[in-house]
């Protein structure tokens, strides 16, 4: 399978990215993030980032709660020398699935607008709750620079 998935990868759809996105043949193409990457560099880590902005004051709703943590990690990235489109994973936990769903369209503007149109392989969990107790969501994530 391996072997199946390498031949098949093609460039990241933006033409811009430095990492090759994973599709293997015949499998329905994914929305807003991709099934895996190739990437080869240096490791960029980012721990959970949630919404609160450099003073620790929470966003008000999940949207902007999102848009934040993006911002956060984003930043942190630039910190590491690293851009979004050097994402190559990140891990969605999120305490209300149905909040996440019902925010889809709302939630990938605020994604394009500070991660551009790059879409890394990506996890969504749901969790019963999170270490900051306001906290809507958290994301963790992974760049390779190469």
């Amino acid at each position: 399978m391996r072997d199946t998935l390498t031949r098949q990868a093609r460039p990241a759809e933006t033409g811009k990215g430095p990492h090759t996105v994973l599709q293997p043949p015949g499998w329905p193409r994914p929305a807003g993030y991709a099934n895996g990457i190739k990437a080869r560099g240096d490791f960029v880590f980012v721990g959970g980032m949630v919404g609160w902005d450099e003073r620790g004051r929470f966003r008000e709703g999940f949207i902007a709660q999102a848009r934040q943590a993006l911002m956060n990690i984003a930043a942190v990235l630039r910190e590491g020398g690293a851009e979004p489109q050097h994402l190559v994973r990140m891990t969605w936990y999120v305490r209300d699935m149905d909040e996440y769903l019902a925010a889809r369209d709302a939630l990938g503007a605020a994604y394009r607008e500070v991660m551009g149109a790059h879409y890394p392989a990506m996890a969504l969990v749901e969790v019963s709750r999170l270490a900051e107790p306001d906290a809507l969501l958290e994301i963790e994530a992974t760049a390779v620079v190469s």
